[in-house]
C-alpha cells in the first residue's frame, strides 16, 4: 500500500518531495550514517539512502519511474536544496515561528505516515475480513429501474391522458403522441436508470411503483407533469470479488485505521480550545 496514501487518508498534510529532509540539516547529518555518500557538500555527506528516498518521492509524485540519466539531474537538484537549506539555517530562518511550525508539521507528517504503515504491517487485513466487506458493499449497490414516461406542460392534459391509460390506452402510443420529452419518439422509454439520476419528485414516484404499475396521478417536477409507468426493476450486477479484491482491501484498511485512531482518541485527554 502506498505510504503517502495513509496520510492523505487521515490528515490534510502535504509531504514535500524530499524537502523536509533537506531543510533539516541536522536530519541530513544523522542520515549520513545510513549508507555510502552519493555526494559531499561542504564536508557533509549525502547518503545514498537519503537520496533514494528523495527519488522515491519524485517518482511517486510524477507517477513514473525515474531513469538513471534523470537521477543525475535529481542529484544536482538535491545538492542545490542542501546548499539552500544550509544557507537558510545559517541565516537563522529555522528559528522563525512560522518556519518552526512548518518543520513541526513536516515531522508530524512523517511520523503519522510511518506509524500508520507500521501499524498496518502488524495488523494486516486478512482474507476472512474481505468477503464480509464485499458482501456489505454489494448490499448497498443501488437498484436500477426501467420506466416509461409521458411529459406534458399542462396538469389538466396530464390528468386526461392518465384517465385514457387507465381505461386501457396504450402507454407507448400515448407517449409518442403527447410527450414533449425526446423519449416520446421511443414510446417514452427511459431505459435503465438509478433513482439518484432523476429529479426527486420523479424518483420518489418510481420508487413507489411495482413493475407494470403506472402513477395514479400525474407527478409534477420543474420540467412539467409526468405520467410514469415502471416496466421492471433489478439489482445492479456486482463486479466479481476477485476483480475488486484490492479495492475492498483498501476499504477494510480504512476502517481498521479509523478504529485504531478512535481508540487512541478514546484513551487520550483532549481539550479543544477553539
Amino acid at each position: 500500500m502506498n505510504r503517502h496514501f495513509l496520510v492523505g487518508l487521515l490528515l490534510p498534510l502535504t509531504l514535500l518531495a524530499g524537502c523536509g529532509n533537506a531543510a533539516d540539516s541536522k536530519g541530513a547529518e544523522n542520515n549520513a550514517a545510513a549508507g555510502p555518500p552519493v555526494a559531499v557538500v561542504n564536508g557533509k555527506n549525502i547518503s545514498k539512502s537519503e537520496f533514494d528516498l528523495y527519488v522515491d518521492n519524485v517518482e511517486r509524485q510524477s507517477k513514473r519511474e525515474i531513469t538513471e540519466a534523470e537521477k543525475s539531474q535529481l542529484l544536482d537538484q538535491f545538492i542545490s536544496m542542501q546548499l539552500a537549506a544550509d544557507a537558510a539555517s545559517k541565516a537563522g530562518i529555522e528559528k522563525e515561528p512560522k518556519v518552526q511550525d512548518q518543520l513541526a508539521l513536516a515531522r508530524l507528517n512523517v511520523l503519522v505516515d510511518s506509524g500508520l504503515q507500521q501499524w498496518l504491517e502488524k495488523n494486516p487485513v486478512t482474507d476472512d475480513e474481505l468477503r464480509p466487506e464485499y458482501d456489505a458493499q454489494v448490499a448497498q449497490m443501488p437498484k436500477e429501474y426501467h420506466a416509461r414516461h409521458i411529459l406534458v406542460d399542462d396538469e389538466a392534459k396530464a390528468e386526461a391522458i392518465t384517465k385514457q391509460l387507465k381505461a386501457g390506452g396504450d402507454f407507448a402510443k400515448a407517449a409518442e403522441k403527447n410527450s414533449k420529452d425526446p423519449s416520446g419518439k421511443d414510446g417514452g422509454d427511459l431505459g435503465w436508470f438509478t433513482l439518484d439520476s432523476m429529479v426527486k419528485p420523479f424518483s420518489d414516484a418510481v420508487a413507489a411503483l411495482q413493475p407494470g404499475q403506472m402513477t395514479d396521478k400525474p407527478v409534477q417536477s420543474q420540467f412539467g407533469w409526468h405520467i410514469i409507468k415502471l416496466e421492471e426493476s433489478r439489482v445492479s450486477a456486482p463486479p466479481p470479488f476477485e476483480e475488486v479484491k484490492d479495492r475492498v482491501k483498501v476499504l477494510v484498511q480504512r476502517k481498521k485505521l479509523q478504529d485504531y485512531l478512535d481508540g487512541l482518541r478514546k484513551d487520550a485527554k483532549v481539550e479543544k480550545k477553539i
